[in-house]
C-alpha cells in the first residue's frame, strides 16, 4: 500500500491480512495562511495475521500538522515508529497512519494577495478525461 493513490478498502483487505478500520481526513491538519493548506488523511489497519510491516514516510514538517506513525499492540502498548522502519507485527496490533497537513501560503490575516502574485483566475477551465466524458453524455 502507497500513498500514491487511494486503494479501494476491498481491494486492500484482499490483498493484505489486515481490515481497515478507520480512514477519513485528518480535520484541522492544514497549515494556516490566506490560503489554507489542505488536510492529511487518518488510516489505521488492524492486522489478522503476523507480517512485516515497512514506514517510509518523510518530508514531514511545519506548518502543517505533521506526520505520525504509532504501532499499539495487541497489549495496549503504543510505539511511535517514526518515519523510516520496518517490524514485525501480529494479529490484533493497529498501525495508525497520519499524514501531514499541507502547508498554508501567505499571511492568513490579509485578505490581499501577497506583492508579484498572478491574479486568481475568476474560474477552473474545465479539461481532462472527466470533462470530455461529460460533454459526450450531454451531448446526446
Amino acid at each position: 500500500m502507497t500513498n500514491t493513490r487511494i486503494t479501494d478498502p476491498e481491494i486492500l483487505e484482499s490483498r493484505y491480512p489486515v481490515i481497515l478500520r478507520r480512514f477519513e481526513l485528518r480535520r484541522g491538519s492544514g497549515g494556516r495562511g490566506r490560503f489554507r493548506g489542505g488536510d492529511g488523511v487518518v488510516r489505521e489497519l488492524l492486522f489478522r495475521e503476523e507480517a512485516l510491516l515497512s514506514v517510509l514516510t518523510e518530508r514531514r514538517g511545519e506548518p502543517g500538522a505533521r506526520g505520525l506513525n504509532l504501532l499499539t499492540r495487541k497489549d495496549g502498548r503504543t510505539v511511535n515508529l517514526g518515519g523510516k522502519t520496518s517490524v514485525t507485527v501480529y494479529p490484533g496490533d493497529v498501525f495508525c497512519l497520519y499524514t501531514p497537513g499541507g502547508g498554508g501560503y501567505g499571511d492568513p490575516e490579509d485578505p490581499a494577495p501577497p506583492p508579484g502574485s498572478p491574479p486568481l483566475p475568476a474560474a477552473f477551465p474545465e479539461r481532462g478525461s472527466v470533462y470530455e466524458y461529460r460533454r459526450a453524455q450531454e451531448a446526446v
